[in-house]
């Protein structure tokens, strides 16, 4: 009576379908477009030769995420709001971008980064 208890749920949780459906599932996925990643691409590929361009960079792309805030009320703090930066799909080739720059200024240029940190 054990045994046959076994094989009944036993067989409950075994799906003999899972291979093909996991076939399937990967193949929608690999079918799937990236719309970005020409973009992505572009901005891995940007290089900084100009040290107006490389400034301009570094004050336009901020070093931390500007919607982080702490919520404070009578001098307690009651919520805190998470940065949303790395929401972005880009986030990743920016931030990379903004290092760049800044090596750039520092290496090539010998100027103090410190300002833009």
């Amino acid at each position: 009576m054990l045994k046959t208890n076994r094989r009944i749920i036993f067989s409950a949780f075994v799906n003999p379908n899972l291979a093909s459906s996991q076939s399937i599932n990967q193949n929608r996925n690999q079918a799937q477009v990236d719309l970005l990643q020409p973009l992505r691409q572009w901005l891995d590929s940007l290089e900084i030769q100009n040290r107006k361009l490389a400034k301009f960079i570094a004050k336009l792309i901020p070093a931390q995420c500007p919607f982080e805030r702490d919520i404070v009320l009578f001098g307690r703090k009651i919520a805190h709001i998470p940065p949303m930066c790395k929401l972005n799909p880009l986030y990743d080739q920016l931030v990379f971008l903004r290092f760049r720059a800044l090596c750039y200024l520092a290496d090539v240029c010998g100027e103090d980064i410190q300002s833009y940190c």
